[in-house]
C-alpha cells in the first residue's frame, strides 16, 4: 500500500453516525456492508461541492477520506449538523489514505487502485504518479480540478460514479441537484481530453468557439471542464479542438456519445 498525498481521515462513530450520514451527505448509506467504500459529498444549500470524499464503512463507524484542505471545514459542519445525535465526530492524523492491491475497490471507477485506511506507520511512501493515474481513469479531484463551492456534482461526473442516490431522503442541497438531474440534459461536464498543449487553466476551443477549461494536465493527459451542448454543436459541424492554439482531443466515452447525442436530438426538435 502507497500513501496518497494531501488527505486526511476524519473519523465518526456512535448509533446515529449513520442517521446523520443520511440526512447530510449525497451518497446512501443503506445496506452499507463493512469495508465497503462509498463515494459522495457534502453540499451547499445551492447544491455546489463543498468536499466530495471517500467513506469506509467500519465496525465502529464510519472514515471518510477527505483532501487534507476540505477536512477541517467539511468538520466542522457536520458538527454543526449533528445537533443532538449522539456521533463522535474527529479528525485522525494517525489515520492515512492509501491505494494498492489491498483495500475496497474505489467507487468511482474500476481503472483506480482499491483505497484503504491505514496507520501512518502502514505506508510511508507516496503512491507514484496518482495525479496521472487518476486523470487518464477520467477521474477529477478536489485541490486539483476545482476547490469548495466551484462546481455542481454533475459538473465532475459525480452521478456518473455513483456519488449521489436521488432517490433517498433529503440531503444538503438535494432540491438543486434533484431539479438538474429532473432537467434531463447535462450541459456540463468534465471530460478527458489530450494534446502536446495542455496546461491547467487553459482554454478548450472548437473552431473559433470556447467551449471549455482546462483543470488538470500532465504528460500530454488531462480533464477539462466543458460545455457539452457547445461540444454537440462543434461535432455537428466537424469543427477541430485545439488547446494554446494546438490540436486536441476530447475522448468520446460511450456516456459523452448519448449525452452528445441526446443534446442533438433536442437541438433539432
Amino acid at each position: 500500500m502507497h500513501r496518497l498525498p494531501s488527505r486526511s481521515i476524519l473519523v465518526l462513530s456512535g448509533p446515529d453516525t449513520l442517521a446523520l450520514l443520511e440526512r447530510t451527505v449525497t451518497h446512501t448509506v443503506a445496506d452499507w456492508a463493512e469495508g465497503e467504500a462509498r463515494y459522495g459529498a457534502l453540499l451547499t444549500p445551492q447544491g455546489k461541492i463543498i468536499a466530495d470524499y471517500i467513506a469506509h464503512r467500519t465496525a465502529e463507524g464510519v472514515q471518510i477520506d477527505v483532501h487534507a484542505d476540505a477536512a477541517e471545514d467539511l468538520l466542522k459542519r457536520l458538527k454543526m449538523f449533528r445537533l443532538r445525535s449522539a456521533v463522535g465526530i474527529v479528525r485522525d492524523e494517525t489515520l492515512v489514505s492509501a491505494a494498492g492491491a489491498e483495500g475496497a475497490p474505489d467507487p468511482r471507477g474500476a481503472a483506480l487502485p482499491r483505497r484503504s485506511v491505514v496507520e501512518a506507520d502502514a505506508a510511508t511512501e507516496t503512491f507514484p504518479g496518482w495525479d496521472l493515474l487518476a486523470m487518464e481513469a477520467g477521474v477529477p479531484e478536489w485541490g486539483r480540478d476545482y476547490r469548495a463551492a466551484e462546481v455542481f456534482p454533475t459538473d465532475i461526473n459525480m452521478d456518473l460514479m455513483g456519488g449521489i442516490d436521488y432517490k433517498k431522503g433529503c440531503f444538503v442541497g438535494q432540491e438543486v441537484a434533484s431539479r438538474m438531474k429532473r432537467k434531463g440534459l447535462i450541459r456540463k461536464r468534465t471530460v478527458r481530453v489530450r494534446g502536446g498543449a495542455l496546461a491547467a487553466g487553459a482554454e478548450v476551443r472548437a473552431g473559433a468557439g470556447l467551449i471549455g477549461q482546462v483543470t488538470s494536465a500532465e504528460g500530454g493527459e488531462g480533464l477539462a471542464l466543458i460545455r457539452t451542448d457547445r461540444f454537440a454543436k462543434a461535432v455537428q459541424a466537424a469543427e477541430a479542438v485545439s488547446v494554446n492554439e494546438a490540436a486536441a482531443e476530447i475522448e468520446s466515452a460511450p456516456w459523452l456519445a448519448a449525452e452528445l447525442k441526446a443534446l442533438m436530438e433536442a437541438a433539432d426538435e
